[in-house]
Order: structure tokens, then sequence, then C-alpha cells
């Protein structure tokens, strides 16, 4: 298993330095190592983790890894820590509070690396004995909550970063749904997923994005909205946000957020100074 585990970490650091093509059902693409990171649908995965099924979870911001077993889910997994040292590294990787932030990570099965996305809020119930109170969620391509039967955008932003999909994703969004996005990113806590997608007119830009560590809940809500002309460079959205910050009485007000984009055919950028003038 140490063997396979270091071939992963080596296939790893290779995808996320390297601009890979993806492969499709009919083509598959040489690699030297056993494992590749490849997209895979739920109805897939479905059948690769079955229910009782182990693996193993690898958080692609910091690299930890703890292993798993797969309880119940219909839509998409309902898994448990293994061990209470899994519980452990588990929390570790959320910084010791359980959240349900969501992070990106790859799941490792059999000779499978698939991109996925998990929160970490221990919920329901729960049968081993392993210090985790409940069962958290692992979504993956096509995955859906159980209650709502739809797709879960904050799942799917994460699924696609494990995926180094994320600038192919963005940078076909209007207007309105990049700036959708952009909210995602700060409610997932994720500076680097935000940052790809803001400019900011203060020289620092990483200063006004280490205020996401302030926000411990965020809601927003976007006007319904035209198609962009295709030859505008900019436009304005006006956004209910509602914040709850810490040490901070609840802040509720409407910013106005400018998105920019250098030609008809770049990528847009959100102007997120309107957000983080909001937050003292």
């Amino acid at each position: 298993m140490k063997k396979a585990f270091f071939i992963v970490i080596l296939s790893i650091s290779f995808f996320y330095s390297t601009k890979l093509t993806y492969a499709t059902k009919e083509e598959s693409i040489p690699s030297p190592i056993s494992f590749q990171i490849e997209i895979q649908d739920w109805d897939a995965v479905n059948n690769i983790l079955p229910k009782y099924s182990m693996f193993t979870v690898i958080d692609v911001e910091s690299g930890k890894s703890f292993n798993v077993q797969r309880r119940a889910g219909s839509r998409h997994a309902d898994v448990q820590p293994l061990t209470k040292e899994d519980t452990e590294i588990m929390k570790e990787i959320y910084d010791g509070n359980w959240s349900w932030r969501r992070r990106a990570v790859l799941i490792l099965a059999h000779d499978n690396l698939i991109p996925a996305s998990m929160h970490g809020m221990p919920h329901g119930t729960g049968s081993l004995q392993n210090g985790f109170h409940g069962h958290f969620c692992i979504h993956f391509f096509g995955s859906t909550t159980h209650r709502s039967g739809k797709s879960d955008l904050s799942h799917h932003i994460m699924i696609l970063k494990a995926a180094g999909r994320f600038d192919e994703y963005t940078n076909n969004l209007s207007p309105s749904q990049l700036l959708n996005v952009f909210f995602v990113t700060i409610k997932n806590g994720d500076k680097g997923l935000a940052k790809s997608i803001a400019i900011s007119n203060k020289k620092n830009i990483n200063n006004e994005l280490n205020k996401i560590k302030k926000i411990e809940a965020i809601q927003w809500t976007l006007p319904k909205t035209k198609e962009t002309d295709l030859y505008s460079f900019t436009t304005e959205i006006p956004v209910e946000v509602n914040l709850l910050i810490k040490n901070v009485d609840p802040i509720r007000t409407k910013l106005s957020f400018t998105l920019v984009r250098t030609s008809p055919f770049s990528p847009w950028k959100v102007k997120i100074d309107p957000l983080f003038s909001a937050i003292h």
C-alpha cells in the first residue's frame, strides 16, 4: 500500500504541474504510472465504490489523506472515517473545526483516482467506532443532493478544482454566472480559486482575499440579467448580500460589482473591492 500511495503522490504532482489533455471513453492517454486523474460520473462511481467499500480520500489543498467507508447514499456517497486516527486527520484538514465548507479531494480506489468534493460536518447517523458522530458526504460529477435532487454548485466547483478544470469552466461563463461562482469560492473559503477570477484596485489583492477567513457565512441574491452584448468589455451587477463576520453584527447590504474583460473573446473577471470594503 505504501508503494502504491507513493505512486499516487507522484501522479498528483505530475498532474498539477502539467497541462493535460483529457481522455475520452474511446481514447486513453499513455502514462508511465498506473494512476490517472479522470472525471467519472456518479453512475460509474456508484459501481466502483459500492456500499461498505473502503477507500482513501486525499485532500488536494493540504495533501493529507485518510481512509473511509461508504455506508449509504443513492445520489452521492455517505461515508464515515474508518478509525479514530482517520477522524483526527480529517479534522486537521478543516483546521480543527467541523465545517460545511466544500473541499476538493481525490478518491483513491483500486487503480482509480477520481476528482470529488467533500464537506466536513458530521450529521445523521454513524455506525463505526471512530469518534465521528454521524457521516459526511462526498459528491462526484453528476451527484445530486438527496433532498432536492439537484446538483450542488459548491460541490461542483470543488470537483472541477480537483480535476484541474476550474479555469476551463470559468473562462466560458457569463458575467452573472461568474459572479455567482465567485461567491461560491468565498462561501467555500477558497482563496486560490477566488483569486483566479478576481481583480482589485488595491495594490495587494492577497491582503483583500485574506479577509475570507473572517467570513463565517455568506448568502447572496443575484438579479435576473439579460445577456451581455458581445462587444461589451464591462458590466455592472447589483447583489444583495448577507454576511456573518466573526465578532461583528450580521451585515445585510446591497453591493454593486463590476465585471470586466479585455476583448470579446477573453474571460470575465470580478472586481472584488465592494465585498471586502464591507468587511471591517
